[in-house]
């Protein structure tokens, strides 16, 4: 009997240990709200990505840790996988990656953002999420893709088939370096560039013509951060980026975002496009107010550039840590159809 106690205590005290060594999370963010763009009919939308993820850590002893994260996007309103252009994205979306943590840093395999366009995020007045009153996925990056030989309708800011590097940060300092490989994608659509549409320069399931890579550094204090970054994608269109942040008062954050890209491998007459974001965001009690406004120039440099221009303001209201609400107004004027957009949002999120 005594010796079942003992063995039964052993077995405690064991599983005790291995469950304090590794632990799984389970989190995600339910965001719905109603949106009204000119050339729409109001319909039901999201601000946020739609997330339900799963990420872990084992201590494997000696400073080491092995990590794993798995993140699913949805759309809120139909309950289905996260649509892209009219098609269903993969399953793990937003990221699929695992790896190790020590001295070292940070390195992961798998999908996911790059350096550059996880960086780049907090020097945005909406958080960095695809708001359609947010400047992310167009002005923050001038009209840039990450990802242009990737599967029709996935996200444009992720590189899949990656290694993935963060530095520790040490005294505010930090590197973050992703590079892919040349893998093709089944799913990929034609990019005509320098060729014809019977012969385009990448035909579907095309191979990188050179490795994509995306670097940045980052350094953040009390009174704010500084970013510098360079990417450049499988079809070598090349961006580069500075940006930064500071904290005039505890409450208000004034941010600025300078962004060139050099699309000249598939473009005949090197096209660029320039672009530059200012804003703010102002917290009062429970309340923050989200401001910003930016222009982008892209086309040939020998028969001009065209311009879009977007100003947008936000107020959110925290009903609690994980939940708030939120109203946003927006105007893009550019060569799109129709010339001017006007986008009203009012919706709530939550995360868990």
């Amino acid at each position: 009997m005594k010796k079942s106690l003992v063995a039964l205590a052993l077995l405690g005290a064991s599983a005790g240990f291995a469950q304090a060594q590794s632990s799984v999370v389970i989190y995600g963010t339910v965001d719905a709200g109603m949106i009204k763009r000119t050339d729409q009919s109001l319909a039901i939308g999201k601000r946020a990505n739609n997330t339900l993820g799963f990420k872990g850590v084992e201590d494997l002893g000696s400073g080491l840790k092995a990590l794993f994260q798995l993140e699913i996007r949805y759309e809120p309103d139909s309950g289905t996988i996260e649509q892209g252009g009219g098609v269903q994205r993969p399953l793990f979306q937003g990221q699929s990656r695992v790896g190790l943590q020590g001295g070292f840093g940070m390195v992961r395999i798998g999908r996911g953002l790059t350096a550059f366009q996880e960086s780049s995020t907090q020097f945005e007045p909406f958080h960095g999420v695809p708001s359609p009153a947010g400047f992310q996925t167009d002005l923050m990056v001038a009209g840039y893709t990450s990802d242009p030989l990737g599967l029709v309708g996935n996200s444009t800011n992720r590189f899949s088939n990656a290694v993935f590097y963060n530095s520790n940060v040490i005294n505010g300092f930090q590197i973050n370096a992703t590079v892919g490989t040349k893998e093709a994608s089944s799913g990929s659509a034609a990019i005509v560039g320098r060729g014809s549409l019977a012969n385009p320069q990448y035909r579907p399931g095309s191979e990188a013509s050179a490795n994509p890579y995306s670097v940045s550094a980052t350094y953040t204090g009390a009174a704010g951060s500084l970013m510098l970054a360079a990417e450049r994608n499988a079809v070598e269109s090349r961006l580069l980026s500075i940006a930064g942040y500071v904290m005039a008062t505890p409450q208000l954050k004034l941010m600025a975002t300078r962004v060139q890209q050099d699309r000249g491998h598939t473009f005949f007459n090197s096209e660029e496009a320039r672009s530059w974001v200012v804003g703010a965001n102002y917290k009062m009690g429970s309340g923050k107010i989200l401001a910003g406004y930016g222009q982008k120039n892209q086309g040939a440099l020998n028969q001009g550039m065209q311009k879009t221009k977007q100003m947008s303001i936000g107020y959110e209201y925290s009903l609690s840590p994980r939940t708030y609400v939120y109203a946003d107004a927006s105007n893009k004027k550019g060569p799109t159809v129709p010339s001017s957009m006007n986008i009203y949002a009012l919706g709530v999120n939550h995360a868990f």
